[in-house]
């Protein structure tokens, strides 16, 4: 056991408070800065230094106690910024060219693509591929923010649960020890999920539709005819996108298993798999934007701007939430949880909050423990009857209530970003979560009495 871990074991409510007091008040200052000081809060300069005001004290705090944590979750940082940064370059780099008009049903299957695509090149790669064409689609409509809203809730988080690239969750799962396919299994969970939202989104686009002005519908009508053909630019991107998918396969099946003293108190395949990634995807990122033609981006109205927001928000949130974490590991066991349903809740109300992989990992830790699985990884749950429920409930919970708030996953905020680039007027923090709580929490519900009351 890691030697914070007895520290963080022991300490009571109090300190439990203290330590954890610069994540809650970041968070708040996320939903509420944007109100009180909106020109102040954007520019991402002033974003990083409230990241770094907040996040100063558990630095300090790691770099005096434990600095290997430190290291650990710099690393960490990194990685994710990598990943995030180098999908954002190369789908900026691809231009979806075609004659899409935002209509009702158009959106739709807008969204049902990016939701099979979220599989196969993971939720970040899907969301920022998909988002520019279907906000050039619906261009012309006055109402749109619920579009963005949506897409977030499927393409950017439910939708990427069946394979191992779907959501970093699933793919630490993978280094774990996770079978890459084991998580078709949850294709029950997904088709209700999608199903669901696709047809709730329906009838709220068809709603908003219909309060466009009448020549707004008509020039929809008649987009399709006069506008350009279908078509991919930027094609060679698609060779990058390949690549990338290249970089985390390799890291998952010839990295981890290597061998070799543990690095900052991790396993060597695992510490040099983060590596791998971050110097690979940083190199293919580079060469990328190096290799897209100027055009490409322009017609993309490609920024960086986007980027940078996400950057500076979760420093803040990688910054802050260790102790956290760390909590959760070691007194996890106090919430009492043992049954399907309270994985399932439990670890999605904090990834909403929390970013998702590394509470994914906490829970699966905890699920070991109720069930007194002993050894590295996770195939020892994965194939213990009552310990595939619960990793099933853990994935599931982690990966589709990501969507409950901005920072429950890294594409939304990245979405968000974006749709406010192209002048979208998205709500805040808190706005945002009436729509989560009252479309998503009573899906949830439906899910928990469909699946996880009895085997999955």
């Amino acid at each position: 056991m890691h030697g914070m871990n007895g520290y963080f074991a022991s300490i009571g409510p109090r300190t439990i408070a203290l330590v954890t007091a610069p994540f809650v008040i970041f968070l708040v200052s996320l939903a509420v800065l944007p109100f009180l000081t909106p020109r102040f809060w954007e520019k991402n300069r002033n974003k990083m230094i409230v990241s770094a005001i907040f996040g100063a004290p558990i630095v300090c705090f790691f770099l005096i106690q434990d600095r290997q944590i430190l290291a650990l979750t710099a690393l960490d940082y990194l990685a994710f910024i990598a990943f995030i940064g180098t999908f954002f370059v190369i789908t900026g780099g691809i231009y979806v060219r075609g004659s899409f008009a935002g209509r009702p049903a158009t959106n739709v299957l807008f969204l049902l693509a990016g939701s099979l695509l979220a599989n196969i090149i993971g939720t970040v790669g899907a969301s920022v591929l998909m988002i520019r064409p279907l906000l050039r689609a619906n261009h012309l409509r006055r109402h749109k923010a619920h579009i963005v809203i949506f897409f977030i809730f499927l393409v950017s988080n439910c939708a990427g649960l069946l394979t191992a690239l779907g959501d970093p969750p699933l793919f630490l799962g993978f280094l774990k020890g996770v079978e890459f396919f084991w998580t078709l299994r949850l294709w029950p969970v997904w088709a209700l999920e999608v199903s669901a939202l696709l047809m709730v989104f329906y009838g709220v686009d068809r709603y908003w539709y219909a309060r466009e002005d009448a020549a707004v519908r008509k020039a929809l009508a008649h987009e399709p005819r006069v506008s350009e053909r279908f078509g991919i630019e930027g094609r060679r991107n698609l060779l990058f996108l390949g690549a990338s998918i290249a970089v985390i396969l390799t890291a998952g099946y010839a990295i981890v298993p290597l061998g070799g003293a543990n690095i900052l108190g991790e396993p060597f395949g695992i510490f040099a798999s983060k590596l791998f990634q971050l110097v690979g995807m940083a190199v293919i990122a580079v060469l990328s934007y190096r290799c897209t033609q100027r055009s490409v981006h322009e017609k993309n109205r490609f920024s960086f701007k986007p980027f940078f927001e996400v950057a500076a928000i979760f420093f803040g949130v990688f910054a802050t939430m260790p102790p956290a974490l760390l909590i959760l590991e070691t007194q996890g066991y106090k919430l009492g949880v043992e049954a399907s349903w309270q994985f399932f809740w439990i670890s999605g109300a904090l990834s909403s909050f929390l970013d998702n992989a590394p509470t994914y990992l906490a829970f699966t830790s905890l699920a070991k423990g109720v069930l007194h699985l002993s050894g590295e990884g996770l195939s020892v749950l994965m194939n213990h009857p009552v310990g595939a429920r619960y990793l099933a409930a853990i994935a599931c919970g982690a990966v589709m209530m990501g969507a409950n708030t901005y920072i429950g996953n890294g594409p939304n905020f990245m979405v968000k970003a974006i749709a406010e680039h192209h002048n979208v007027a998205m709500p805040g923090f808190f706005g945002y979560m009436l729509w989560s709580i009252g479309i998503l929490i009573p899906l949830f519900v439906l899910t928990t009495l469909i699946f996880f009351r009895g085997s999955l």
